[in-house]
């Protein structure tokens, strides 16, 4: 796996979102289409797990969560910033969406949870705001933010 091959991944997957509303039937759309028990999910998956292994992705750490963005927003994205994020048992710093925020959870081992959700989608629409939480074990998140957009209340 190399980045190029990952931004092309990515690139497939946002060319499916682009222009939809990040709200609730996006979330199901992606679970269905894309969760956990898909070979799309399994690829997501497998790719962030090497680019971890690779020191290319994940590649920060701050406060035991190892992060690092890996695209800024681009054409070829559809808009979208990526990052992956390597978390366990451990809550992040509180952050507003202002355009909402894609998330793809991706447990380690355990029965990982990211904001209480298993394996696949969380989709959280403009104005939203959390604290991300992964619990019961390790996780990977990769995040796709629209335009890049996030501002951080801490």
């Amino acid at each position: 796996m190399t980045p190029d091959k990952f931004r092309a991944q990515i690139a497939a997957l946002t060319a499916q979102i682009a222009g939809r509303p990040i709200d609730a039937d996006l979330d199901a759309w992606l679970n269905r289409e894309h969760g956990a028990a898909s070979a799309s999910y399994a690829e997501l998956k497998a790719s962030c797990e090497a680019g971890v292994a690779e020191g290319w992705l994940c590649n920060r750490e701050g406060g035991g969560i190892k992060y690092g963005r890996i695209f800024k927003p681009a054409e070829d994205l559809h808009g979208f910033s990526v990052d992956v994020v390597d978390m366990t048992d451990i809550a992040g710093p509180h952050h507003v969406h202002p355009n909402g925020e894609i998330d793809l959870v991706m447990p380690l081992d355990g029965e990982a949870q990211f904001d209480g959700r298993p394996a696949g989608w969380v989709v959280m629409p403009p104005g939203s705001a959390h604290r991300p939480t992964v619990s019961r074990g390790r996780a990977l998140v990769l995040y796709l933010l629209p335009q890049g957009a996030i501002e951080f209340t801490q």
